[in-house]
């Protein structure tokens, strides 16, 4: 048995659990697509949502603030201000890294697209998709129910063909997927952002091996590996609770398994070709530097992309 670091908060999560768009992992989605609001209202935008206020503004005046490029509501904290936009930043580079991946996948003749845990991602709305595109978000009800609803009612219309699959990563995926139309003869472009500390180690296996189970010759998959910042993230989040009342607590919604799988690993010997990018590579690449005195505020992930069968 896995020792518990007594450091860390107890867990909210339970078996079968569920949640809406405010609620235990529902709220990380929110805070999430804040800061690509943030990013995209700010000056010289490196990813462009034009969705992401709309569905954060939708759940209360508190998070509206968030969506602040200016950070007002930090105000007093200079130190905070600046470890909050560097949490935008790295938001706005994987989004990024993924938003480019979906170009070549799509460039590469592949028109069948599968977003794990979509959240309140918008890409189904906001990129560049060629015609015959489908993309199938899967996610809770709720979380699902919520982002067609709010964007819905503001006219928003897919720009792919959107399939919605309401049904947990812990339950019969496959099946509620192939129900909706996914035809596994077909390459597909497969996404986990922003997933994986959400699940039990062995879940994340059982994904792995479902998704490749499901994936033709040629699919691709891109995946956020990444470990939680427990220190940083306990000091955002507080911010965020002491300014604007919003209490979520991230450590208590993740797993901390220190045994779990190395996705870049699994992959490979499972028949992946990939090839992966240290987040903060990719940071400096993009013009957005970890600054040296912030480097323990400072997310560390990897960022993977890799084909199945196919290294052209």
């Amino acid at each position: 048995m896995t020792d518990v670091d007594a450091s860390l908060p107890p867990s909210l999560r339970t078996a079968g659990d569920s949640w809406t768009i405010t609620e235990l992992v529902g709220a990380t989605a929110l805070g999430v697509a804040a800061a690509r609001a943030a990013e995209t209202a700010g000056p010289n935008p490196l990813i462009r949502d034009e969705f992401a206020k709309t569905l954060v503004s939708a759940a209360g005046p508190a998070w509206v603030r968030l969506t602040d490029p200016g950070l007002a509501w930090l105000d007093g904290d200079e130190q905070g201000r600046r470890a909050h936009r560097l949490s935008i930043d790295y938001q706005a580079v994987r989004t990024h890294f993924f938003d480019a991946y979906f170009a070549d996948a799509a460039g590469a003749g592949i028109r069948q697209v599968v977003i794990l845990a979509a959240g309140l991602d918008s890409r189904a709305y906001r990129l560049d998709w060629p015609a015959g595109t489908v993309v199938y978000e899967i996610d809770q009800p709720k979380v699902l129910e919520y982002k067609a609803d709010i964007l819905e009612s503001h006219g928003a219309v897919p720009a792919a063909v959107r399939r919605p699959v309401p049904v947990d990563l812990r339950d019969d995926w496959p099946a509620a997927l192939t129900a909706a139309g996914f035809e596994r003869t077909r390459p597909t472009a497969w996404l986990a952002e922003g997933l994986l500390p959400y699940l039990p180690s062995d879940a994340q296996d059982r994904l792995f091996e479902k998704f490749t189970a499901l994936s033709a010759v040629g699919s691709r998959v891109a995946i956020e590996a990444f470990g939680m910042n427990s220190s940083s993230n306990t000091r955002r989040w507080r911010r965020m609770r002491e300014r604007l009342g919003l209490d979520v607590n991230v450590e208590a919604l993740t797993f901390h398994e220190p045994d779990r799988s190395d996705p870049g690993q699994w992959l490979t010997e499972h028949g992946w070709h990939v090839r992966a990018v240290n987040n903060r590579e990719e940071m400096a690449r993009l013009g957005r530097a970890v600054p040296q005195d912030l480097t323990d505020d400072a997310a560390r992930s990897t960022l993977l992309r890799a084909r199945l069968g196919d290294t052209s």
